[in-house]
């Protein structure tokens, strides 16, 4: 199977993607260290859906992908890909969502695994009050994608 791996430049910063023909598998924000670029044609759509993301021209992605991980953190990934653009559920609402309140502190700690963030929208999960808690890629990014959609979708709205 042809591995493949392509860096893009965003407003978060520089964005790793690897994957290969099965699909993607991680997605990492990697500040200042480079990567090594190969069979880049691979991840072509990938790293147009995310550009057209970053621009504003697109709400949900169309990839395939493929993240790894235990059977209850894709139950939860999976979960997370069913919160709308530009919406915003509680830790709480995530565990409710999955059936069991009782599993929130390991849906949290699932949603803060999640190997495909901005895809997979774990951004779009913040505390019961509100408050940004806890992002893979810092606080700022979680905020800065969360203002990005709402503004895109008043954008929107106001034509």
């Amino acid at each position: 199977m042809n591995r493949a791996q392509a860096v893009i430049t965003s407003p978060l910063g520089n964005v790793l993607l690897q994957g290969s023909e099965a699909g993607l598998e991680r997605l990492d924000f990697i500040d200042d260290r480079e990567a090594e670029i190969f069979n880049l044609e691979i991840l072509a759509s990938h790293v147009a859906q995310l550009n057209e993301f970053f621009d504003g021209t697109r709400e949900s992605f169309n990839l395939l992908l493929l993240p790894l991980g235990t059977h209850f953190q894709m139950n939860v990934w999976d979960e997370l890909s069913k919160i709308p653009y530009a919406n915003t559920w509680s830790y709480e609402r995530l565990a409710i969502a999955l059936g069991d309140i009782k599993t929130i502190r390991a849906a949290a700690t699932a949603n803060g695994r999640n190997p495909l963030p901005i895809i997979i929208p774990c951004h779009r999960v913040i505390g019961k009050s509100g408050e940004l808690s806890g992002y893979s890629g810092g606080v700022w990014r979680k905020r800065w994608l969360i203002e990005h959609e709402q503004r895109n979708v008043q954008l929107k709205i106001s034509f």
